[in-house]
């Protein structure tokens, strides 16, 4: 289950990025980090998990959840000012609690954070212009190096507003002197439709001057063939790219005159005769030649992961590997080390592995780590460097887990039931250790609770349970613990409970159910 302690072989840890971070990851070992976190968007999303469709997490903060992140963070020298001034604003509610919950994350990925690394977030309005405060606090406003817009979905229709398609990237630097690839991204297909009009078997192209503005004396200002370039007071300018389009080298290329220059490109069909008489001859600009351009701050070109592309998982707020790609090929060179602390379903991870990174992936959802071992295995790119580290394996590991973290065995064990996710608060959580929804019918969803229970347990927790479901207003409970906990006299408490849509009200589900793919039972959706 535990891996060692050097992080540089590829690795995905299951828990919450900030004890991860700060337990696993030294300082200044990264390269890269790009996360994708929870936006604040007050939103539920929905995935298709384990036959059924169930909410896979809710986007909603609670002040509560998040007060000792808010205290961690405002007793830092440098951030107490950011967050009192954002208190101040946003009051004690949602947005103060999603922000807190943030900056103590991303302070840890300042630490981590190589000198020379560069930081992605991702985000969206909702938190955008709030977060990137944060990032000017924690990194420095010299720092920041670009606001990238990408656009996310198509056109659409938004009520007494204009319609929403895009997400924000914010893009920070630990410092001055960063790494930067310079790495090019294709021309915009409409450029290429617009500007590349004529065609041969070589493909499509325009066509473009071969001369200069002045003349010269020297070779370069000689008559070739028909034309003399002294004529329109120019002079012959043969781009040295077009002789290596035709496999002529730069070493080559010095030892021929312009003259010789020009029959190579004539014998290869490179030329284009003028229509108008005098005019000189151009050359052949063909569209596959292109070498691409630098990437701007606004992406239109990268689709959204629609419901026919073959990379599609079925996991809420999944990214195209071409958004990845982009990033990681442009702040990294192959062998760096990409971190990703809210991973998700790995696209990150993904990414990193075609292009030869070494990675690092955190969540604290079972379920998605489920989603990257088999998204990794189905894409051949599973090998024996990956490790995964705090997900146990056996139910024997599961009683190692419990014994050595009892919140990180409560975390993992809390999401073993598909489609439910842990408690962002563990201490004070009033006895409710996980929580999932599941529609049932249109606008109609079945709530769900659970209760962790690592150590010794009895007919009064099931009991104790029940309550708290029913103070949750939710319409089953899944009490979770070890098998050889398990009494009749506790089986006798949840059938007390009563059913709910034919099943019952409090299941006792085991450690041992999980690792033999026993199943709670569920009520069928309408």
């Amino acid at each position: 289950m535990a891996g060692s302690s050097d992080h540089s072989t590829n690795r995905l840890y299951f828990g919450d990025c900030l004890d991860v971070l700060r337990e696993d990851v030294p300082d200044e070992s990264v390269d890269l980090i790009y996360l994708d976190p929870p936006f604040n968007s007050k939103r539920l999303y929905n995935a298709y998990i384990g036959g059924a469709q169930w909410v896979a997490f809710e986007d909603t903060w609670r002040w509560y959840e998040a007060v000792e992140d808010f205290h961690a963070v405002a007793a830092d020298v440098e951030l107490g000012r950011v967050m009192e001034g954002l208190r101040q604003i946003l009051g004690e509610g949602p947005n103060l609690a999603y922000l807190s919950y943030m900056t103590n994350r991303l302070r840890e990925c300042r630490r981590v954070l190589k000198p020379t690394g560069s930081i992605y977030l991702h985000c969206d309005a909702t938190m955008s212009h709030y977060l990137k405060v944060v990032m000017d606090a924690l990194f420095g406003l010299a720092q920041f190096r670009s606001e990238v817009i990408w656009k996310r979905t198509f056109s659409h229709g938004s009520a007494q507003r204009y319609g929403t398609v895009h997400d924000t990237v914010l893009f920070y630097t630990a410092g001055a002197n960063y790494q930067w690839t310079g790495a090019l991204v294709d021309h915009d297909p409409a450029y290429i439709d617009k500007k590349f009009r004529s065609k041969d078997a070589k493909g499509w192209y325009q066509t473009i001057s071969l001369t200069g503005p002045g003349t010269t004396s020297g070779d370069s200002g000689k008559p070739w063939k028909e034309f003399d370039p002294t004529s329109i007071g120019r002079h012959w300018a043969v781009p040295s790219r077009a002789l290596e389009a035709i496999g002529i080298g730069s070493d080559e290329q010095s030892a021929l005159s312009t003259r010789e220059k020009l029959d190579a490109l004539d014998d290869e069909d490179m030329l284009v005769s003028p229509a108008k008489s005098g005019a000189p001859p151009r050359l052949k600009h063909y569209a596959h030649h292109l070498e691409g351009v630098a990437p701007q701050d606004v992406w239109t070109d990268i689709p959204p992961v629609n419901s026919q592309a073959k990379e599609r998982l079925g996991y809420p707020t999944q990214k195209p590997v071409a958004l990845l790609e982009r990033i990681i090929k442009a702040s990294s060179h192959p062998g760096d080390v990409v971190l990703d602390p809210f991973c998700g379903c790995g696209t990150t991870i993904h990414a990193a592995q075609l292009l030869s990174r070494q990675w690092i992936g955190i969540d604290i959802c079972v379920n998605a780590c489920k989603v990257i071992e088999k998204r990794l295995r189905e894409n051949l790119l599973w090998s024996q460097d990956v490790e995964f580290v705090g997900m146990p394996k056996t139910a024997d590991d599961a009683h190692a887990l419990a014994d050595l973290d009892k919140f990180r065995f409560e975390r993992w064990a809390a999401a073993l039931v598909d489609g439910m996710e842990p408690n962002r608060k563990q201490r004070g959580d009033r006895g409710i250790d996980g929580w999932g929804r599941l529609p049932i019918r249109k606008g109609v969803f079945l709530d769900v609770v659970s209760q962790v229970k690592g150590g010794s347990t009895g007919p009064g927790h099931v009991q104790a349970f029940n309550g708290a479901r029913q103070q949750a207003g939710a319409d089953l409970g899944i009490f979770t613990c070890f098998d050889n906990r398990v009494t009749s006299a506790m089986r006798d408490a949840a059938a007390s409970a009563g059913r709910f849509m034919e099943v019952p009200r409090v299941q006792i589900y085991t450690i041992e159910d999980y690792f033999a793919d026993r199943k709670p039972v569920m009520p069928k959706a309408a």
